[in-house]
């Protein structure tokens, strides 16, 4: 039996472990939120896995309000730097070892090649900025984590892009929709069992070893939404717009989209295709779609 930690097990990943571990019956998943496990408190870090045996433990507790990040700069750094700065060191400390999740806003999305782990980061906003610190202080305080970034991440729980397509769609004739900024969405629930491979098999590595991790495909936000439309056969039209026509606080990558060969061909991982991943969540949303 191994037992797994997992931090912001309320949100979107968290609930997405909850779901994917039902074909897990060898672990012994604890989900844990800011209530019970305050990861910016060292304290407290230190204490709960000093009385607790965990042989894992997976990182899910983020700052992602990445607009509100420009203005609460320390909150975003606490949470995103300061917290995996702390889980490392307690893990190591503790014999458990970390899995940690990132994001490709570390990137500027300038790149016209699908990103690579060992590509340089250069974030253009202040949360990227702080998940990219959060990486540096893992690898400096831990030898055998796992850093899992991953992109535009959407599941039936909580808050997503898809969530407020479809609310929006429902009530709307039009939605206007950037084409300009190009990525791959990729369903939680992919990104969780994906998450329960890793720590089954459990390969040893020389030192913390970053790997991408997004479903396959290439695609715009404008054809996401598209998608999502016609799939919830929903009449609202769907309009492309540039992203000078819908300025946000924080700037966005325009192309971010993962090279992912590092984990598949070191855990030996098919991935699913984006389309097909999102007729699977939209059927679990209770819509009437084919797969």
């Amino acid at each position: 039996m191994k037992n797994i930690l997992i931090t912001g097990g309320d949100g979107q990943l968290g609930s997405a472990l909850k779901l994917a571990s039902i074909g897990f019956s060898d672990f012994n998943l604890v989900f844990t939120d800011i209530a019970e496990f305050d990861i910016t408190n060292q304290d407290s870090v230190n204490n709960f896995l000093k009385e607790n045996q965990f042989d894992f433990l997976i990182n899910c507790a983020a700052y992602t309000a990445v607009d509100k990040a420009e203005e609460q700069k320390e909150l975003a750094y606490r949470i995103n730097a300061l917290g995996p700065k702390n889980l490392a060191q307690a893990c190591k400390a503790y014999s458990c070892r970390l899995i940690h999740i990132s994001t490709d806003y570390v990137f500027d999305g300038k790149n016209f090649v699908p990103y690579k782990e060992e590509m340089e980061c250069n974030p253009p906003s202040i949360y990227g900025q702080s998940k990219l610190e959060g990486e540096q202080e893992i690898c400096r305080n831990n030898e055998s984590a796992i850093i899992i970034r991953t992109s535009w991440l959407y599941s039936e729980f909580g808050n997503n892009f898809l969530k407020t397509i479809l609310k929006l769609g429902a009530e709307r004739d039009e939605l206007r929709v950037i084409f300009d900024q190009i990525g791959t969405p990729t369903y939680a629930v992919d990104l969780a069992k994906m998450l329960l491979i890793l720590i089954d098999k459990n390969l040893p590595f020389e030192k913390s070893e970053i790997f991408h991790y997004s479903n396959e495909g290439v695609i715009s936000w404008y054809d996401f939404a598209r998608e999502i439309m016609d799939l919830a056969q929903l009449k609202c039209q769907i309009v492309p717009i540039e992203s000078w026509e819908y300025p946000l606080p924080a700037p966005r990558p325009y192309y971010s989209v993962l090279n992912k060969r590092k984990i598949k061909t070191t855990y030996k991982l098919a991935i699913p295709y984006w389309k097909d991943s999102l007729h699977n969540c939209m059927k679990n949303l209770g819509y009437s779609v084919s797969v």
